[in-house]
């Protein structure tokens, strides 16, 4: 049972927010609704946005709509990409791809980055549009070349040969690292993750760390998860034990499979704490309920030899053939397994597979990082 090291990515829509200001009361509110209802275009998107988040006031996409419509329709940029990015995740509206590329491309004429890597993702998806990678890809970089931290972002999964682009690690760390440079958490683990893993960058586990922590630290999930192997392999920092354990429960209690797999290790071996198979069990069950094949593999063994749960040949069985299901090697545990079962038993195992995967399907669609 080893620990694991992983990366990921796809970026959301881009939201234009026009509101510098602090309008958190009453007063405040007040004073926008005053003037949005004026026809003052920056107050009504500015309104629009408390709608959206539900800053001040209760969330209402439907409100939020209205006022970003008035702001769009007199030429406010803002308003114009938010409005958008309400038709097309069908938000206070009915969803509707072309009423979202056309305001799209308004706010694109006036030169909106966010506009442009919000029409890209609708290339790269196929979404209102033919699917066009190239045009997607043209879009992505217009918007990063103006500092647009999302698009940047996903230029840097981009080029690690995803879209159909040819893959370009170097291409992917250059993008990844000036997002990265302006806060973007995700961003900021990949940056470690290239250092990590010596990706279109020299192999640097102190730099890796140094950007891990920064992630990690927004509560980047995958960051949080990366470090705590680096601390448990002492790659880049001083071995600690505890120190992983912390970060594998921060990305574990996010829902991350990985981390949930990485805790079941941790508690399985006492590495920095007491052995406990419970424990173990309990972090291996939420970790392979999501699909993890290395957890169901070790709770297929745990199941087998009563470690942390009493001793079930029947749940070990299913385990196990789904931890194969998944590409991990089971041969030498299924032929152990097989010589402590009856035949009866073997086929009955086999028949109640099929429920267990078609649980499972469900569970993992639910479970996970939010």
């Amino acid at each position: 049972m080893t620990c694991c090291l992983f990366m990921a990515c796809f970026s959301s829509c881009s939201k234009e927010n026009p509101s510098p200001a602090n309008e958190s009361n009453s007063a405040a509110f007040n004073e926008l609704l005053a003037k949005a209802e004026n026809g003052d275009a920056i107050a009504q998107s500015r309104l629009g946005s408390r709608y959206y988040k539900g800053k001040g006031v209760k969330q209402d996409y439907t409100q939020a709509f209205r006022w970003y419509q008035k702001a769009a329709e007199q030429g406010d940029v803002y308003g114009q990409v938010n409005l958008g990015l309400l038709y097309c995740e069908g938000l206070g509206v009915e969803l509707n791809y072309t009423q979202a590329i056309e305001w799209y491309q308004k706010a694109i004429d006036q030169g909106s980055a966010g506009a442009m890597y919000n029409l890209g993702l609708l290339y790269a998806e196929g979404k209102g549009v033919a699917k066009d990678p190239n045009e997607a890809l043209a879009l992505f970089i217009n918007a990063a070349e103006q500092n647009d931290t999302e698009a940047q972002a996903t230029l840097g999964h981009v080029y690690e040969g995803n879209m159909g682009i040819k893959q370009d690690y170097e291409e992917s760390f250059k993008w990844y690292l000036k997002a990265a440079k302006q806060g973007h958490a995700h961003a900021q683990c990949m940056v470690g993750y290239s250092y990590d893993i010596g990706e279109g960058i020299e192999q640097d586990f102190t730099k890796a760390f140094e950007w891990y922590s920064k992630a990690a630290e927004q509560g980047d999930w995958l960051a949080q998860n990366n470090l705590g192997t680096l601390y448990a392999e002492g790659n880049g920092i001083k071995q600690g034990d505890e120190k992983a354990r912390q970060w594998y429960l921060k990305a574990a209690n996010q829902g991350y499979h990985e981390a949930q797999c990485n805790l079941g290790v941790t508690y399985d071996f006492g590495h920095g704490v007491k052995k406990d198979h419970k424990k173990a069990a309990h972090y291996f069950l939420q970790a392979a309920e999501q699909g993890n094949a290395k957890a169901q593999y070790n709770l297929g063994i745990m199941y087998a030899e009563g470690e942390g749960v009493d001793r079930d040949y029947m749940e070990s069985y299913q385990w196990l053939r789904l931890a194969g299901n998944n590409g991990f090697d089971i041969t030498e545990a299924m032929i152990a397994l097989k010589s402590r079962m009856t035949p009866e038993q073997i086929v009955s195992a086999e028949k109640k597979l099929e429920e267990y995967i078609r649980i499972l399907k469900t569970k993992s669609v639910e479970d996970g990082p939010k």
